[in-house]
């Protein structure tokens, strides 16, 4: 288990908030919360930007660990990690 307190929990949350720090963002993690994964066009299909800012919000989200993705093919599908959004609110309660 990951410790909750210290330098490297630090730089972890601070990590994670900037990942959230973006409206897109959290609409993205609310979306793939409350549905199965979805590939990227599906995603920027409910938001008004663009499929290529879409897949950096994405990307943002997977390099923090709250996105995961697997490969289909030519297709990407994106889903929650739900051990990254456990870790996002042990580290944010605790504040």
């Amino acid at each position: 288990m990951q410790a909750l307190e210290g330098a490297e929990a630090d730089e972890h949350l601070a990590k994670l908030a900037k990942a959230i720090g973006h409206p897109a963002r959290v609409y993205i993690l609310r979306m793939l919360s409350r549905k199965e994964a979805r590939v990227c066009s599906q995603i920027a299909d409910e938001l008004p930007l663009a499929q290529s800012t879409v897949s950096e919000h994405l990307r943002i989200l997977k390099d923090a660990g709250l996105v995961r993705s697997s490969q289909d093919g030519p297709r990407v599908g994106y889903c929650i990690n739900f051990d990254g959004l456990r870790r996002l609110k042990a580290l944010v309660a605790i504040i």
